[in-house]
């Protein structure tokens, strides 16, 4: 059985997550580093297991024939430099969220892709969860009927105590509370709701404590859909919150509602006045460790070796969610609701 060589772009926090994720995939392992920090070959190859050649030149790795795939876990504004050479060089691609920080950039980032027709795999994981996957199911056994509301959030406080917080205060970094972290509830609203917006209103704040005083952008936002075949949905982004991490998620249809992990529904004649509980792996952590890249890349190495697009995160998915975000940027910025 063939194995899928990859090449690690950027040696961080969120690389230490995919390293052992891809390598417990029978059909990938990594065998290649590139980072602009020194690194040593032989610690890299007893640290994660297997033999790792350590770059400090991003094109030389990519020009590596040996090379099948990369994963992109650089800092944000390195993405797309990253991507269009990935994808230059005929490498298949697993990037980090967000993709990119402008939508003029992401449209560079599609049109690289679709020259090089090369097969992408996107780090909305969330998707690949537990509790999203169980959720998601509840809703396609129609347990609770047509949705007609639903709100994700994200709250999550990125302060000086989370590594991130050293470059994601930065406004050309972060970029905004949707791109840094929030895209992953406003991705998960998408997948319960549909990905079909017609329109966007968004408002964003900061909180006035002197721990968050660093961000250059507004760190809290509330993000109100319109969906094409008339459901509302919202998506609240608070990255400057001083409480335990929250995945809040509430669904409303004609059938029953969702809350969380619990859930009411006419078709099983569940009890209205007490809710019935979902069992599954909910999201409470920010912590890469926590998220289910395993499964995602499993998803994305099968899905690659049957020359398919992978399910649910490829690129062209990830691309609606961001232009949504960039929609929803642009309206707390102008004060206007932002047709799709």
């Amino acid at each position: 059985m063939k194995k899928y060589n990859v090449g690690i772009i950027g040696y961080g926090w969120v690389a230490t997550a995919h390293i052992p994720a891809i390598n417990a995939s029978p059909l990938a392992q990594v065998t290649a580093i590139y980072s602009s920090r020194p690194l040593d070959s032989a610690e890299l190859s007893a640290k994660h297991g297997s033999a790792i050649t350590a770059y400090d030149d991003l094109d030389k790795m990519l020009a590596d024939p040996d090379i099948h795939v990369v994963s992109i876990c650089s800092y944000p504004y390195q993405h797309k430099a990253q991507l269009l050479k990935a994808a230059r060089a005929g490498k298949h691609i697993i990037i980090e969220k967000p993709l990119c920080l402008s939508l003029k950039d992401l449209r560079e980032m599609e049109a690289a892709i679709k020259k090089a027709k090369v097969k992408t795999c996107v780090c909305f994981e969330c998707r690949f969860s537990s509790q999203f996957l169980a959720t998601k199911a509840a809703i396609d056994q129609g347990l609770l009927g047509t949705l007609h509301y639903g709100e994700v959030d994200y709250y999550h406080g990125i302060g000086p105590w989370y590594g991130q917080f050293r470059w994601n205060t930065r406004k050309d970094a972060g970029g905004s509370a949707l791109l840094t972290a929030g895209c992953h509830a406003l991705d998960a609203l998408l997948l319960c709701m549909g990905s079909d917006v017609a329109e966007v209103t968004s408002y964003d704040t900061k909180s006035k404590s002197k721990i968050f005083a660093p961000y250059e952008y507004n760190t809290s936002s509330v993000t109100l859909l319109k969906f094409k075949n008339g459901s509302i949905g919202k998506c609240a982004a608070i990255v400057d919150c001083l409480q335990p991490y929250y995945f809040h998620t509430h669904l409303v249809g004609s059938e029953g509602s969702l809350l969380d992990n619990k859930f009411h529904s006419q078709k099983l004649k569940t009890n209205k006045n007490k809710w019935s509980e979902l069992s599954m792996k909910m999201l409470d952590s920010g912590d890469v460790s926590d998220h289910p890249y395993t499964t995602q890349f499993e998803a994305f190495f099968t899905a690659l070796a049957a020359g398919k697009e992978m399910p649910l995160t490829s690129f062209a998915d990830a691309a609606r969610t961001h232009e949504i975000m960039f929609a929803a940027d642009k309206s707390a910025a102008t004060g206007k609701t932002v047709k799709l």
